[in-house]
């Protein structure tokens, strides 16, 4: 097992030309492929795969992946080397002949039961990053045992001394139109009639990434008018960081407002997560909408099921669901959770704070684009403005406040705090009695007053998260100041 690349269920990301270079992406692409042919459950042979080709009708003579690339600089050329090893190795390869959100890929998969899809992305992290994420068969981004057994698959760097002269042109690869088959199936979960009998008026933002034509093609279907920036390919994302979070969202934000706007929607490069601008030109949290959209899929659409939700992700989607007598089920922090509870069908909404939902009857797991036309949807049925929306819910259910920051540490610091906070922990937290402590992931402090304050290491980098939310405007400041202080006394012990 090579251990100088780490394959997370996030998948493999880094600086373009550095980690992220072609030998590596063959590295990794020799590694699927075992995972293709050796797995005992994930594989082409293993008993879940089988199992699922049988449900859904298919009988397949040898394996075939879905290949897709977002719009960052050399992803084709990377796809040329997954397509290259694939063929090499006896798989037919099924090629996106448009970039490919994750959201689409994981639809496909489904969709035509490839063992799985090999998405060239870095999701929203900056321009100068690439990575390669592994869908599995079931429509989801690789769980922990599929990551565990292609890491361990990787080959040597020293194992690869001459890469092959890549050129994916073969007969085992063929060219798919994804993106108008995926548009398709769009318009029949989502109420196209509504939408386009409300005539609405709406600004897109695909921040140069994947959801370049996804938008407009769909938007054009309902008749909506579309006021657009950021279409096309800019492979250094107009100098931002394409992550569909308000700082990269200023310019739609004010198109919105100068153009007078029924809303703006945006996906981040992979589209995977998503942002939604009011008319008056705010960037609505993914936990402001989360409980708004879930109201909407059970009051409008009738929905009834569980409902799963992170630990840090707003206890308001709790309140909705206690309206309606509804089960809600808290996971650990990353969609991988939640998707494993939407793959039993009984769950029928998904979310998590950092701009992630799941619905019922859907991919399992996070789908931007299609959180996005929800939300028109819901403009559309409900005849009101975004603004009048939010202001109906409020009057059924409590607001709630959120703020969260990241506090740069060593990675010994970090791990040496969060052991002092496992034996001594704070009974009390902004003059409030710490009435239970989660330890699910992190710590996450539920004071007696209903408010909490949650600290956790960041997976994927060294960070210490920072999460609060309360009924009042003020507290989670108040909140993120106490765990700063918690923070700079434990570092000061170590």
């Amino acid at each position: 097992m090579a251990n100088d690349i780490k394959f997370s269920t996030a998948g493999f990301r880094g600086t373009i030309a550095e980690s992220v270079n072609a030998q590596n992406i063959y590295r990794l692409s020799v590694a699927i492929a075992e995972h293709i042919f050796t797995d005992q459950y994930y594989g082409f042979k293993g008993e879940g795969y089988k199992k699922h080709l049988q449900e859904r009708g298919f009988n397949f003579k040898r394996p075939f992946v879905i290949v897709g690339t977002d719009t960052r600089f050399l992803s084709d050329k990377f796809a040329d080397i997954a397509c290259d090893v694939f063929v090499s190795k006896g798989i037919s390869v099924k090629r996106a002949l448009y970039p490919l959100p994750t959201p689409v890929a994981e639809w496909a998969v489904l969709e035509q039961g490839a063992v799985g899809a090999v998405i060239i992305t870095a999701s929203e992290a900056n321009y100068d990053q690439n990575g390669l994420k592994w869908i599995s068969y079931y429509g989801g981004i690789a769980n922990n045992e599929v990551t565990a057994d292609i890491e361990k698959n990787i080959p040597p760097a020293s194992a690869v001394k001459d890469l092959p002269e890549f050129g994916y042109k073969n007969s085992a690869v063929s060219e798919f139109n994804f993106r108008d088959e995926y548009i398709k199936y769009l318009t029949s979960i989502i109420n196209v009639k509504a939408i386009k009998k409300a005539k609405l008026k709406v600004g897109i933002d695909p921040l140069f990434g994947t959801a370049n034509n996804y938008f407009r093609e769909f938007l054009e279907i309902c008749g909506v008018q579309i006021e657009a920036i950021h279409e096309g390919t800019d492979v250094l994302f107009g100098g931002e960081v394409p992550n569909a979070a308000p700082k990269a969202l200023t310019e739609l934000s004010k198109m919105v407002v100068k153009k007078k706007l029924n809303a703006g929607i945006a996906c981040n490069t992979d589209c995977d997560k998503f942002g939604i601008i009011g008319p008056d030109g705010v960037w609505i949290s993914p936990n402001q909408l989360a409980p708004v959209l879930l109201e909407h899929l059970i009051e409008y659409r009738g929905k009834s099921g569980r409902i799963c939700r992170s630990l840090i992700t707003t206890n308001l989607i709790d309140e909705v669901a206690k309206a309606h007598n509804l089960q809600v089920r808290e996971t650990p922090v990353g969609f991988k959770y939640i998707s494993e509870l939407m793959m039993t069908g009984q769950y029928i909404f998904g979310a998590e704070e950092s701009g992630g939902i799941a619905i019922a009857n859907n991919i399992p797991d996070k789908d931007g684009i299609a959180a996005c036309m929800l939300t028109l949807e819901m403009l559309a049925v409900s005849g009101k403005s975004l603004k009048q929306i939010f202001k109906d819910f409020y009057k059924k259910y409590n607001h709630y406040y959120d703020k969260k920051v990241s506090i740069p540490k060593k990675e010994m610091i970090i791990n040496q705090i969060m052991e002092k906070l496992n034996l001594r922990p704070p009974l009390s937290i902004n003059k409030s009695s710490v009435w239970r402590i989660d330890r699910t992931d992190g710590f996450k402090f539920i004071l007696r007053n209903g408010n909490w304050l949650a600290l956790r290491p960041s997976g994927t980098e060294h960070l210490i998260r920072i999460y609060a939310e309360a009924k009042d405007e003020q507290t989670p400041d108040m909140l993120i100041s106490e765990a700063k202080k918690i923070i700079e006394t434990l570092s000061e012990q170590s």
